[in-house]
């Protein structure tokens, strides 16, 4: 991909709106922008100051809407490159034609994340930051918005540039020990030890941040599970405050999986409604009760609803063999009907944490929602700023530096030569550098930004 040339895009969502937004950035984007913008008070676009003026055609110099053009001048932009922003009237067809304008005056049309990663080329970002700016724009949360707004400020990227200096340091001793042994002394073991150690703990707190991190940025699986007409439907529509799932005392009403997305305590939850777990002849019914099966195998998270007002059944019994051992919450519904089923439970399964109240019950759905976030991520709000690690590539990088820093202090735990450091030391510093970016390769760039948006 070149980085040499000057790109365009739309940087606002598609559809009609008040304004638009049309983003140039490269070595052309001044000249560009003077060909297509036409001040109402001449002169050229200064720094960080907006100018109001004329979209026109570079050709013809025919006018097509009245707009803006603000300069932010290089090296201080976003990209690092001298970058215009169009700001024009929001009808597709205007946005459209602003478009078709810039690139016939020299741009060309910018691939997906391309600012980003000029911006990350750039020195203006770290890898980790890159991520998090795509982050950011998929956040489905205030919580989740603030973690990627913490990532973006780069502190995983420091922590771990010193680490990486500090690591590098202690390399290089014991490499100009092996090279000139008589004139370099060995570097003393006892002090490379604490500085492994230090390093496993830092990285091991990071570690200990990416359930969390993963849960605000990707939301939770949570699958609402039990026997026919337990309640499922309305814990549904009771948690998402929406009429999501038809609700009916007809047993098997539910006979597919109905997914819906509800915040609690700042988490998404992927809520999934399955059908009630009984044996059935009607083919469909069974088809839901096997995907249902399916589901609370694959779930992150259960919630198990039965009925408090009714002896327990087999289906109720067969759930929670199901999800046994897994993260579990129990609910005992219906409570306003009746408790035989709450005090059967009660004498049979005594160790089990359980919930009973009824979803009609604001109290109850409040229970609810605490114990999903006491069991989903350990209780109440995640603290953004040590919701670092976000993704399944940084985790994998840093469980690599880790494996390699514990067998480093197994070496020197072993009493064998310092020298053979060098290899564990090595593979650490490099998956430091995958986070940040130092060290890592074209093909994983273009993965990492092909999830963004075209004009970011």
């Amino acid at each position: 991909m070149q980085h040499d040339d000057t790109i365009a895009a739309i940087a606002t969502p598609p559809g009609v709106s008040a304004v638009a937004i049309v983003r140039i950035s490269g070595p052309q984007a001044r000249a560009i922008a003077a060909a297509c913008f036409e001040p109402a008070r001449g002169g050229a676009l200064r720094n960080a100051h907006a100018r109001r003026g004329w979209v026109r055609d570079p050709h013809t110099g025919q006018r097509l809407d009245d707009s803006l053009a603000l300069l932010f001048a290089a090296p201080q932009s976003y990209t690092g490159e001298d970058v215009v922003e169009l700001q024009v009237h929001g009808g597709a067809g205007v946005v459209a034609a602003v478009l078709a304008h810039v690139v016939a005056a020299g741009a060309r049309l910018a691939a997906p994340g391309e600012f980003t990663r000029r911006a990350f080329v750039n020195g203006k970002l770290d890898l980790a930051q890159a991520e998090a700016v795509a982050d950011l724009i998929d956040a489905q949360s205030r919580q989740a918005a603030a973690a990627a707004a913490a990532r973006l400020e780069g502190a995983l990227g420091r922590s771990l540039r010193e680490l990486r200096a500090q690591l590098t340091a202690r390399l290089v001793e014991i490499e100009a020990h092996v090279d000139y042994p008589d004139e370099v002394p060995a570097p003393d073991a006892t002090r490379l030890e604490s500085v492994i150690r230090e390093q496993c703990a830092r990285v091991d707190g990071l570690l200990a941040g990416a359930g969390p991190a993963r849960a605000l940025r990707d939301g939770l699986d949570c699958v609402i599970a039990g026997p026919p007409n337990a309640g499922k439907s309305s814990l549904l529509n009771a948690l998402v405050e929406a009429e999501r799932a038809i609700v009916s005392e007809t047993p098997g009403t539910t006979r597919d999986i109905v997914e819906d997305r509800v915040a609690v305590d700042g988490v998404v939850l992927r809520l999934r409604d399955t059908a009630g777990l009984r044996a059935t002849s009607d083919a469909i019914e069974a088809e839901g009760v096997t995907r249902a099966r399916r589901a609370i195998g694959d779930a992150e998270l259960i919630v198990v609803v039965l009925d408090a007002s009714s002896p327990l059944r087999a289906e109720a019994r067969e759930v929670m063999r199901a999800s046994d051992g897994r993260p579990r919450i129990v609910l005992l519904n219906k409570l306003d009907l009746g408790d035989a089923g709450a005090r059967e439970f009660a004498r049979e399964l005594p160790s089990v944490e359980h919930i009973v109240g009824s979803v009609r019950r604001p109290v109850t759905v409040e229970t609810v929602r605490r114990a999903i976030a006491r069991l989903g991520w350990g209780g109440g709000a995640i603290a953004a700023n040590t919701a670092l690690v976000a993704n399944a590539r940084q985790l994998e990088s840093l469980t690599r530096a880790r494996d390699a820093l514990g067998h480093a202090q197994a070496t020197i735990a072993s009493g064998a030569p310092i020298d053979l450091l060098s290899g564990d030391m090595r593979a650490a510093i490099a998956a430091y550098g995958e986070v940040t970016g130092e060290t890592v390769t074209d093909a994983v760039l273009d993965g990492i930004f092909s999830r963004f948006c075209v004009g970011k």
